[in-house]
């Protein structure tokens, strides 16, 4: 009884390892001419298009950089606005702007 179980767990062990192998890998080098000549090509334009976009984005940074921009009328002082109800820590003014000698 034995035997027969070792000899069909030995026959399955032989079959799993009669697997094909997977297919190597190939490297560029392995790659035939016209593989090569495709990717070359390929790499040519994309390189040309990312200079002319380069070239163009900095166009259009330039332009919109010399162009004006609107300046709007200061919103009327209201009240309810900057309402300090306790000190800073640091004093009367804000941290970071100028404090005056005469206080």
């Amino acid at each position: 009884m034995a035997m027969p179980m070792m000899r069909h767990g030995l026959q399955a062990a032989l079959r799993s390892g009669a697997r094909t192998a997977p297919p190597k890998r190939s490297f560029a080098s392995s790659a035939n001419h016209d593989d090569v000549f495709y990717h070359s090509h390929e790499a040519e334009k994309w390189e040309k298009i990312s200079y002319v976009g380069i070239a163009a984005c900095t166009v259009f940074a330039i332009y919109n950089l010399s162009k004006g921009h609107p300046h709007y009328e200061e919103p009327p002082p209201y009240p309810y606005l900057r309402i300090r109800n306790k000190e800073f820590p640091w004093g009367d003014h804000g941290l970071f702007e100028k404090k005056h000698k005469d206080h």
